[in-house]
């Protein structure tokens, strides 16, 4: 089963997001710590991340290069209200997949599941060719 993380210093979205995907194919995690987050990706057990724009005392500017450190291969996928231009091109520059506001509606989550969807499926097919890649030596 694939890991879906959610990690946001806003407990109220994480908890809306966690239970929007509950019942889904996805594992999901809803992350209290840089500590989780970092365990998961290190173990490489994390697919995908939906990372708020601060989380555990830590700004996404600040987490993602980390997280791509440990994990090239990592989806992540921002979830901020921010919406400024130059700073969403510094996050896409960083490595992030998709940048999506926070949910606050049925439209706002339809279009975080196909997010998600379309990450999960990038992933898998990084993995696949990563691995034929491989034989191939």
């Amino acid at each position: 089963m694939q890991l879906l993380l959610i990690a946001d210093k806003d407990d109220e979205t994480s908890r809306r997001i966690g239970g929007f995907f509950s019942g889904s194919e996805y594992k999901v995690i809803e992350a209290n710590s840089v500590d989780v987050v970092l365990r998961n990706v290190l173990k490489k057990e994390a697919d995908v991340v939906l990372l708020g724009s601060e989380f555990d005392g830590l700004s996404a500017m600040e987490i993602i290069p980390l997280l791509k450190t440990c994990n090239r291969n990592l989806t992540i996928i921002l979830i901020s209200n921010e919406e400024s231009l130059p700073l969403i091109r510094r996050f896409r520059k960083e490595g992030i997949f998709y940048h999506a506001l926070k949910p606050v509606n049925g439209d706002d989550r339809e279009e975080l599941r196909q997010v998600v969807e379309c990450a999960f499926h990038n992933s898998t097919d990084r993995r696949l060719s990563q691995k034929g890649s491989t034989k191939e030596l």
